[in-house]
Parts: C-alpha cells; structure tokens; sequence
C-alpha cells in the first residue's frame, strides 16, 4: 500500500506486512505461524503475556492546550515519585498490562512511563495519534492544514522510528471527538487513523461524544476499507441508550466502558449485563479513567488511585453472577484481542 508523502519502509513477507523490522500480523496471514503481539513502551510483548489489563488509564495529563503544553512545565522526577507507588499498588493487585491513553499535546511523555514501567514491573502501553475532543482545544495547528496522509504520516513515523527520537513506540492510535455532526478537522484525524492503521496495524482507541458519533466514526473508516474491529470506541458509556452499544459490538467494533468509579458502579453493572445478555461480552473493554499528575496544579493536585476495579467492581460483577470466566474474558482476552497490532480490513 502507498500513501502520498509518507517516506515507507517495508516490504512484503510471506503474506505478512513488514514495517521496520516489525511483524505487523495482516487478515491474510493467518494460520501463518506468526505470534501476535502488542507493543508496549519497552518493546514487543505476546499477546498470550498480556495478562489483566487496565485499558485506559492515565499517569500525566496537561490541560493547558495544544499550543503551551511543554515538558518544562513540570519536573519528570516529581511525576515519576507521585506515581509510582499507585502502579507498583495496582500492580501487586493484580494488574499485568496498564494502557496510559494520554495523548501527544495532553502531557504524553514516553521516556517517564518506560521508567515507570521498569520500576513498577507493569507492561504500560503508549499512544500516537491527535484528540480532536473537547472543542478541539488539543489540537496543534498543523491539523487543520495538513492532509490526512500528511498527519498519517507523523503517527507512522512514530511507530516506524520511536516518539521524539526515542525509540519508544506507540501501541494505540488515540484520538477524540465531539457529539455529531463531526467537525472537518474531526473526520479528518479519524481518516488519519485510518490511513496509519492500514500502514501500522495499530487499533485505533476514539474518546468519542454519543452514539450518533460512534456511528460516523465508522462510516469514515469504512472509506478506508477498515473494519470496525479496528476501532475502540471510548468512553461509551457517555452514550446512556444501550441499543448503540449492542449495535456497535454486533459490527464488530470493541465498546469501552471506561469510567468505572465508586460513583458509577451500578451504571456500568447495568451496561455489562445488557451485553452479556446480548452474548456481546467478547466485545467489551472495561477500565477507569483514573489518575494522574495534574501539570499545573501544585504537586500534581490529587492523584486517584486504580484500585475500584479490583475492589469493588469485580466483587459487584460475582454478586450479579458473573463468571470468573466471564470476568477473564472482559479483562483479559478482550484486550489482548484489542491491542495486538494487526490490520484488521474489510473481507
């Protein structure tokens, strides 16, 4: 596949997309013999490895906007003290893999989460791609004058050579959008994602605003000729009308309820068991949005633990019958079926 203005290296082996030296596991190569894997900020890790997994979550996030956000603002050390008793807490828990989905101008920082990582003995998992939510305020400029294969670009960049030269790698493309009708420059990240998952076979994580855009997000996808199972759609919990979320799941998207919380535990029993109902449960994420160091508050504001899941909601799931298997499936399978890197196409 070429795209214009995108500098590739790659060749074809063996039916198996080849980018960098890394195996990208395409719909036709399976049966190949090729082990799927996910990547994380220390590298490659086998999807059979990934263990319990958090799969949106946050550590560093800076809300000041696209244009001042800097590493200076807050000091690296101070970050990496405050955190990492919480990760190395979660993780004596149970926790194997942590997706920290903070994306690039929000406060990414990939040189912290490998340190954390290392220290913490958690598989944390990074992001490429642009958040185009919230009014669009995390957008850096060049979004609304580049085409989508100059903004694909970037991301495949970051995949091929490491985030801001430091070898570290993406495992999600995360972007963001507002309830429908999606801006221009909201179609067009999402097209970008679409662009960079057919080159990268990373998945591609959307904050995403109600059903209404769940649904757009897919018809943009589908131009592309990307499947659904290439797309998780997060925070779909904001959408209250069930019937978007068994829709989603029977197309083959992955639904995230990801805002688990003492607060909105029966919310989220009420959005598991309809899915379960529907024989949907090998389509569902389930995480906490929890965190993190709040750049610009004084040392960092308050830090949510990401204990809720381990102590009330999984207890809540085995009151409502929910089977450990069951269990398993939503925080096990599922993400490793969600995270490994593979180009998921229309047939």
């Amino acid at each position: 596949m070429k795209f214009p203005g995108i500098s590739r290296r790659k060749f074809i082996k063996d039916g198996c997309l080849i980018v960098a030296g890394a195996h990208i596991v395409s719909e036709t190569s399976k049966g190949a013999g090729l082990q799927e894997t996910i990547m994380t900020v220390k590298g490659p890790v086998k999807a059979d490895d990934l263990g319990f997994t958090l799969s949106h979550e946050h550590i560093l996030v800076d809300f000041i906007g696209a244009e001042k956000v800097d590493k200076q603002r807050y000091n690296a050390d101070d970050v990496f003290a405050t955190a990492l008793p919480f990760l190395k807490d979660v993780k004596q828990k149970g926790c194997v893999t942590f997706v920290d989905c903070t994306p690039a101008y929000i406060g990414r920082d990939v040189q912290l989460l490998q340190r954390l990582s290392n220290a913490s003995g958690l598989n944390i998992i990074s992001t490429t791609g642009y958040y185009g939510a919230a009014q669009e305020k995390y957008l850096p400029q060049h979004a609304y004058s580049e085409t989508s294969e100059q903004l694909a670009a970037r991301w495949i960049a970051e995949w091929e050579d490491g985030i801001d030269g430091t070898g570290i790698k993406p495992g999600l493309i995360k972007s963001g959008v507002d309830k429908t009708p999606l801006s221009d420059v909201q179609r067009k990240i999402i097209d970008a994602a679409a662009v960079a998952h057919l080159a990268t076979g990373l998945t591609i994580g959307i904050h995403t605003g109600n059903g209404d855009a769940a649904n757009e997000q897919l018809k943009i996808l589908e131009r592309r000729s990307v499947a659904p199972s290439a797309r998780i759609w997060i925070h779909a919990q904001n959408e209250k009308d069930q019937t978007y979320h068994a829709e989603a799941a029977q197309r083959g998207s992955w639904v995230s309820f990801d805002g688990v919380s003492p607060e909105s535990i029966d919310e989220n029993l009420r959005f598991l068991q309809m899915m379960k109902d529907q024989k949907l449960l090998s389509s569902v994420l389930v995480s906490q949005d929890s965190g993190w160091y709040h750049v610009g508050e004084p040392k960092g504001g308050t830090y949510n633990h990401y204990n809720c899941i381990f102590a009330d909601f999984i207890p809540a799931l085995k009151q409502k019958g929910f089977t450990q298997k069951e269990i398993d499936t939503i925080f096990i399978t599922n993400p490793a079926k969600a995270l490994t890197v593979k180009v998921r196409k229309f047939k």
